[in-house]
């Protein structure tokens, strides 16, 4: 595995994968150098005072910024302003019925925003805050609804990034209340591969970017996928935690911290972000392929491919499939560890996708709850294309 476990080309890896040709490998090499290159030149970047001051002046006047979080990069604007959470949903496009999560500081009051923080919500934020993880508790009555697309509820998180809460420091000194929070989803087009650095966001904003929307660089996020969202809305109805979306923070995680399991969704839970059958989805068709069936599936596609088309088969554990030679076949690998995996799995989606393929074949995520963040994010990106 490279630095900070960005995926390979399987030139020389585990049994029997490899790029099936010189020419291949070197547009595997491409993809693989794309998605870490991004990652590794902003590693160690991070946003000035300066460009954090400007930031915080632009949120106060209900403009929008984007911010790196340890999850994923956010699309930001002032939480307590309708206007301003509405330009979130017009730049990406999102239904205005569709939840978006408030960012807070660590020492925020949270019944400022919630109307009930029961025990189970403390001892989450206990276990896990800043980090991670999403609440989703009863909206008090002083905060718009528009931050929870109608709803009586509220998705709050803490987020560890430093740059993040910088911001969200900053911003909650400008309020009279000390209340600041910024509502943030994903830093793309609604429906879309989400941004793990700066480089993605300029790119998906390059209109907004070039009016002047700040864009703070924080390096490739640690996480890399979504934080795991907990409903906590409906206790005062009988109804226990429910984990909503998974993410970094496991299910087994949460049941051993609250002393309960945590039940799947239903359906009268809150609507929450990227809860749709299809989201996170590249332009290039995408296909989840079993280990097993792997074989027979490259055979089957390749032989309907035209002259020029190529596919990219992404697998991330050792296969006993010895390729042909066959310039229309670029293989990559990708961590056998769900963290390492999460960290570089946006950042793959993105590189391949600008690299001209006619289909990318993916091998199933691996089975487990430490891999359930991946399965979900996987299985609604290919959702659309079935």
């Amino acid at each position: 595995m490279s630095e900070r476990g960005q995926p390979v080309v399987n030139e020389k890896a585990s049994a029997g994968v490899s790029a099936s040709t010189d020419t291949s490998a070197r547009a595997n090499a491409n993809a693989s150098a794309s998605a870490s290159t991004s990652a590794s030149t902003s590693t160690s970047a991070s946003a000035s005072a300066a460009e954090l001051a400007h930031a915080i002046e632009v949120l106060a006047q209900q403009g929008l910024v984007a911010f790196p979080t340890e999850t994923v990069y956010g699309l930001g604007a002032d939480a307590e302003s309708a206007l301003a959470v509405e330009r979130i949903y017009e730049a990406k496009g999102r239904p205005s019925n569709h939840p978006v999560i408030v960012h807070v500081t660590p020492e925020a009051d949270l019944l400022y925003w919630a109307a009930t923080v029961p025990p189970e919500a403390q001892l989450l934020i206990d276990a896990f805050w800043p980090g991670p993880l999403t609440l989703i508790l009863k909206r008090a009555a002083h905060i718009s609804s528009v931050v929870s697309g109608g709803q009586d509820s509220i998705g709050l998180r803490c987020p560890s990034h430093p740059v993040a809460q910088a911001l969200l420091r900053g911003f909650a000194a400008t309020r009279a209340s000390g209340q600041g929070g910024v509502a943030g989803p994903s830093a793309n087009k609604f429906g879309q591969v989400s941004p793990t650095t700066a480089e993605h966001v300029r790119s998906e904003f390059a209109e907004l970017f070039a009016q002047g929307m700040p864009i703070l660089e924080g390096g490739a996020t640690d996480v890399g996928i979504e934080s795991t969202i907990v409903d906590l809305s409906r206790l005062d109805q009988g109804v226990g935690p429910v984990l909503l979306r998974p993410g970094h923070i496991t299910a087994a995680q949460l049941a051993q911290v609250l002393n309960q399991e945590v039940a799947a969704p239903d359906a009268q839970a809150p609507r929450v972000s990227g809860a749709l059958k299809s989201h996170y989805a590249p332009q290039t068709p995408l296909r989840l392929v079993r280990a097993s069936e792997l074989e027979s599936v490259l055979a089957t596609q390749t032989a309907k491919l035209a002259p020029e088309q190529r596919i990219a088969v992404v697998v991330h554990t050792a296969q006993r499939i010895v390729p042909a030679s066959n310039e229309r076949l670029d293989w990559i690998t990708l961590p056998n560890d769900p963290a390492a995996y999460s960290r570089v799995l946006y950042a793959t989606l993105r590189a391949l996708d600008q690299q001209g393929y006619s289909q990318l074949l993916w091998q199933t995520p691996s089975t487990g709850l430490e891999w359930a963040g991946v399965q979900d994010r996987l299985g609604r990106a290919a959702a659309g294309f079935s």
